[in-house]
């Protein structure tokens, strides 16, 4: 099972958490940048219906993989 980790980080003035190298919207207090990470590592928990997904590759071939809805990650958010 994949592990994603939410890291609190500064961000334009303020607080983000960010996952990789995506930010969120800029909070004004850590704080508020924790909750808010907290709030979205517990909705990535939450199982879905499987379902047939297409995207495009980096190599820019179409694919289409069966999406197992409840093969979810581990979440943490880190300060």
């Amino acid at each position: 099972m994949p592990r994603i980790t939410y890291r609190i980080v500064p961000h334009d003035g303020g607080w983000a958490y960010k996952l990789g190298d995506s930010f969120s919207e800029t909070f004004r207090r850590r704080e508020d940048a924790h909750a808010a990470a907290v709030a979205v590592s517990r909705e990535q928990k939450v199982p879905d219906a499987t379902a047939w997904i297409e995207y495009e590759a980096g190599d820019g071939q179409w694919v289409t993989e069966r999406a197992d809805g409840h093969d979810r990650p581990e979440t943490e958010v880190e300060d």
